[in-house]
């Protein structure tokens, strides 16, 4: 919490005062199993149903990612929300061109392979039937009063806000997928992005189709990933 009204000058900038609740280890304890079990929940959704999704969900959802951490506080990020269905239309058309050169030539055999078990293939129906795609673009650089400044931990800082982002969109009750396209340069064409902006990741938002399956995963054990020194 910020308490705007006791503030100290450092270095000519105005810094608030910050407040951070704090709770019991039981509490603690509780908060984060609650985070734990909705995040294991979390699967990536290929099947969508065209139920429309009431737009001030959406712009909680991308007021959330936008909360991020960011070099400098650049925020280096542009959310472009799609939900006209012809601009769907002429994404879902390139994407699918570039993602059937790409199973078919681009992809190495180990590549297809480690991709069998999820029974994906170049065509992207989601891109039209989910109501939502976001599309999220990294800013390079900013141009003020004509002049080129570099921001800073670009790819870093669009990650945190992404992570950020689809933790957001399940809490709100809603799926989504990762989406990368290669190359994504369609995207930049289509959406008509100024020359700082760079295509980052592409997101259908919206709900499972009634009958859905999921492929069956596992995660990686704790020990894994997590060294104590």
């Amino acid at each position: 919490m910020i308490d705007p009204k006791d503030t100290i000058e450092v270095n000519g900038y105005t810094h608030q005062r910050y407040y951070q609740d704090f709770y019991s280890n039981e509490e603690m304890i509780e908060r984060s199993k609650a985070l734990l079990e909705l995040s294991l929940n979390r699967r990536s959704v290929r099947d969508y149903s065209d139920k429309e999704v009431p737009y001030e969900v959406i712009e909680n959802i991308l007021k959330t990612a936008s909360s991020a951490p960011s070099g400098a506080n650049k925020q280096p990020w542009t959310f472009c929300v799609v939900k006209d269905p012809e601009i769907k239309r002429k994404i879902r058309e390139a994407a699918e061109k570039e993602e059937k050169q790409s199973y078919e030539s681009r992809m190495s055999e180990r590549w297809l392979k480690d991709l069998e078990h999820l029974g994906t293939d170049h065509h992207k129906p989601f891109l039209e039937t989910a109501p939502y795609l976001i599309i999220v673009f990294k800013r390079v650089f900013e141009m003020e009063n004509g002049e080129k400044h570099n921001n800073y931990y670009v790819n870093e800082s669009v990650g945190l806000a992404c992570g950020m982002l689809i933790s957001a969109i399940h809490n709100a009750g809603l799926v989504t997928l990762t989406h990368t396209p290669s190359p994504m340069n369609f995207l930049h064409n289509i959406l008509e992005r100024p020359g700082n902006e760079r295509p980052f990741l592409l997101l259908p938002i919206g709900y499972p189709a009634e009958k859905t399956y999921v492929p069956s995963i596992s995660k990686k054990s704790t020990d894994d990933y997590i060294k104590i020194y």
